[in-house]
């Protein structure tokens, strides 16, 4: 192996031990903090939230972050054996005897890795649903509707990312030096298809979607669209206790063909002005414009992805720094995707504080435009019903929060919210 190789190596084992140190110390921050506090109810919160319901919440969150640490345990070692170990290396010199070079060798090397990943990890899958999810209450999936989810999630996989994979494929052999150029150009279009897509056609082969049904709610509803000057294709209520107790409410879709999207659950728990406010959150987002700042994001950062693909995809070192040894007589195509796919969130785990950050921000700004919209107290009661009945805990660990946290903690948004009022 030569010196760029080896160094190469050096740096994928540097990234993966300092990520599983900063995981686990964090994981560990978290745990001792909520356990800490979980016999006493924070102040601000001890005349809505009962002693029961904030152990509870404790309880699912330690469990959860046990279990977060098993996962990236498994999957740092998966990485290892797939890499260093040779684990890739054979998969790809095995079709090459039996399909010999070519499109269809590049694509059943993409399609094997990814069955045999999703059967390593079928297991967690599995207990985190029926032991974890099952456990606190939240579970409401059979065995049966578990498996067929995960058939019909096969499918879609198959259907929708072969045919990208082939066109990605044809363009790293056949666009010349900037194929990544081109190659990103289709994966933006594919995105902004699937935001139109993902609505009328995806999604309801997973769950029932029916228009609402409640007038006087509908009524409220369009009002308050109204009044924020935004448009939805509908206004639909989505089956989610089928699945799970936990609740949500959502936009999806993109121009045209947004819906608004309620959990059955969700309507359930809260009172009309308290989904106006939650609603109101949501129309913030859009009305802040962060969902066109989330997509130009995701353009940069995918534009420099494959832009650095189209790079290491030709350096050597690049592959056989991973345990890999490149074919010299045929196409490496799908070698370097999925080596580049396996490499680099161990390079951008490092921004996820930064990712954190901006996230934090935005639900704050958009809980400023429901304040202005609707009720700042209607909006703290919402939130508070759903930290209880997701079970998330009161008192996260700080250092923790920063670094994962998408969503400011409850203490934090609701101090803000209680200010304002």
């Amino acid at each position: 192996m030569d010196t760029a190789s080896l160094t190469f190596t050096a740096l994928f084992c540097a990234l993966l031990v300092l990520g599983l140190v900063i995981r686990t110390v964090l994981a560990s921050r978290q745990i001792r903090h909520v356990a800490t506090h979980r016999a006493t109810v924070p102040g601000a919160f001890s005349d809505t939230i009962s002693v029961p319901a904030h152990q509870k919440a404790a309880d699912y969150t330690i469990t959860k972050t046990r279990f977060g640490l098993l996962e990236t345990a498994l999957d740092a070692a998966l990485l290892i054996a797939w890499t260093l170990l040779g684990g890739l290396d054979w998969l790809n010199q095995v079709l090459l005897e039996a399909l010999g070079g070519g499109m269809v060798q590049q694509l059943a090397l993409l399609g094997s890795f990814a069955v045999i990943g999703g059967l390593l990890t079928l297991p967690l899958g599995w207990y985190a649903t029926f032991r974890i999810e099952e456990r606190f209450g939240f579970n409401k999936m059979t065995p049966a509707l578990w498996l067929g989810d995960l058939a019909k999630g096969t499918l879609v996989g198959a259907l929708v990312g072969l045919p990208i994979a082939a066109v990605v494929l044809w363009l790293m052999g056949a666009a010349g030096p900037a194929w990544w150029l081109w190659a990103w150009g289709v994966w933006m279009v594919f995105n902004l298809l699937a935001l139109v897509l993902y609505p009328t056609v995806i999604a309801p082969m997973f769950n029932k979607f029916e228009p609402l049904s409640d007038e006087t709610l509908k009524a409220r509803v369009n009002a308050l669209m109204q009044r924020c000057g935004f448009a939805a294709k509908g206004l639909f209520v989505m089956d989610g206790s089928k699945r799970s107790a936990h609740a949500n409410a959502y936009f999806t879709g993109f121009g045209a063909a947004k819906r608004v999207v309620f959990f059955d659950t969700l309507l359930k728990q809260l009172s009309p002005p308290e989904i106006d406010a939650v609603l109101a959150h949501e129309l913030g987002h859009y009305k802040r414009r962060h969902i066109i700042k989330r997509i130009a994001l995701l353009f940069a950062l995918s534009l420099a992805g494959f832009a650095l693909l189209g790079w290491v995809s030709s350096q050597a070192w690049f592959f056989s720094g991973l345990g890999v040894t490149p074919s010299m007589d045929t196409p490496n195509n799908a070698l370097a995707l999925i080596l580049f796919m396996m490499v680099v969130p161990l390079f951008t785990f490092f921004l996820s504080p930064l990712m954190a950050q901006l996230s934090r921000r935005h639900e704050f700004e958009a809980d400023a435009y429901a304040m202005a919209q609707t009720s700042g107290a209607d909006l703290a009661s919402a939130l508070l019903k759903l930290y209880k009945d997701n079970a998330s805990t009161l008192t996260p660990d700080p250092v923790y929060a920063r670094f994962y946290y998408s969503h400011p903690p409850a203490s934090e948004r609701l101090s803000r919210l209680r200010a304002a009022v």
